[in-house]
């Protein structure tokens, strides 16, 4: 008669791939990408709210409403990614969302920097917020377009051809 002992051991310690945080996710392409957005969008907004003698309110204040809607935002998404919380909501599609977002924000951005950079009546303070705005604009068109290759390549199917 035979008989089989299983014995298995635990460790305290915990490796990368276990956890809430994931902090590789810093190092990536996109989390590098959320990163430089969310920075490029602070330091626009700030230049924008900190300058004085706004020579057209209505188009600054859309920018300062713009940047700030989408810094929010991407700091919403990138903290979602850093505590692994799209896991645990599978019911939202999160690469098209991210998507969806990239695309109208790349626009919004864009519109409101080039707006901003006409009508900035040479206030140094507010072209400095247009450039900045202007590098945003391209940091979320890098973001669309591998957001893009994920959410809209060719997949893999498991049909026979």
């Amino acid at each position: 008669m035979s008989h089989t002992v299983i014995t298995s051991t635990t460790t305290a310690g915990r490796t990368s791939g276990d956890g809430a945080l994931n902090l590789g996710y810093t190092r990536t392409i996109p989390g590098l990408l959320k990163l430089g957005q969310m920075l490029a969008l602070l330091v626009a907004f700030l230049c924008v709210r900190c300058a004085r003698g706004w020579p057209s309110w209505a188009v600054f204040q859309y920018f300062e409403v713009v940047a700030l809607w989408f810094l929010m935002a991407f700091l919403v998404f990138f903290l979602m990614h850093l505590f692994r919380l799209q896991a645990k909501m599978p019911c939202i599609n999160w690469p098209l969302t991210e998507f969806f977002h990239y695309s109208v924000g790349t626009i919004l951005i864009l519109i409101a920097s080039i707006v901003g950079a006409v009508k900035s009546g040479g206030v140094s303070a507010l072209v400095a917020g247009s450039v900045f705005g202007f590098i945003a604009t391209f940091l979320m068109a890098v973001s669309l377009w591998t957001s893009y290759s994920v959410t809209c390549g060719s997949h893999q199917t498991g049909a026979a051809v």
